[in-house]
């Protein structure tokens, strides 16, 4: 098995390919460049936790880098920059894959 068979870097989850099926938990390992940016989303149903194995990004105005963990909520709107090459590994949960909305605007 190699970690570039799997989309985008997810490999646990409800969905496929997956290295173990779960609907409790997604986890994904993600490779970003300099300069990679997310659009402005919400997730309803999912908690999201962001580990920073390396690099530094940006999100919702706040730097991270190596080892740091960020908490995203349900609910709560998120931005995503990366500042410099990045390896991060994102958990999910549940797993919910359809569970990212963007934002129409600034204003939600």
């Amino acid at each position: 098995m190699n970690l570039n068979e799997y989309t985008k870097g997810w490999i646990v989850g409800d969905f496929s390919p997956a290295i173990l099926k779960s609907k409790d938990i997604e986890v994904g390992i993600k490779k970003y460049v300099a300069g990679d940016k997310e659009p402005k989303h919400v997730h309803k149903f999912v908690d999201e936790y962001t580990i920073v194995i390396s690099g530094k990004i940006k999100m919702n105005d706040v730097e991270y880098s190596n080892n740091d963990i960020v908490l995203i909520e349900k609910t709560n709107y998120n931005t995503f920059e990366c500042l410099e090459d990045a390896t991060l590994v994102i958990l999910k949960t549940p797993s919910i894959p359809t569970d990212k909305y963007l934002s129409i605007n600034d204003g939600e």
